[in-house]
């Protein structure tokens, strides 16, 4: 059995501003305004990858709270689990 990832929902957007990030959920529409500044990229939830996947270089407090942010943002339908191939 494959481990679970996760990926940008099909019916959402992201794209980087100034703050960070900006998702966009074109079912609804809802926006989410995500003030993560320079710590996570817009292609960052283009391919499917672990959770705790995250860009090298982070301190342990940035790690978690990017995991808790990644979190929220499956329980609100942005993102969603798959199989990792």
């Amino acid at each position: 059995m494959a481990a679970a990832g996760i990926k940008l929902h099909p019916a959402c957007r992201v794209r980087q501003e100034e703050f960070g990030l900006l998702f966009y959920d074109l079912r609804g529409p809802r926006l989410l305004f995500a003030a993560t500044g320079g710590l996570l990229a817009a292609d960052h939830f283009e391919s499917v990858r672990s959770k705790d996947d995250l860009p090298a270089g982070l301190t342990a407090q940035q790690k978690n709270v990017l995991q808790n942010f990644i979190t929220k943002l499956l329980e609100r339908g942005f993102l969603r689990e798959q199989p990792i191939c």
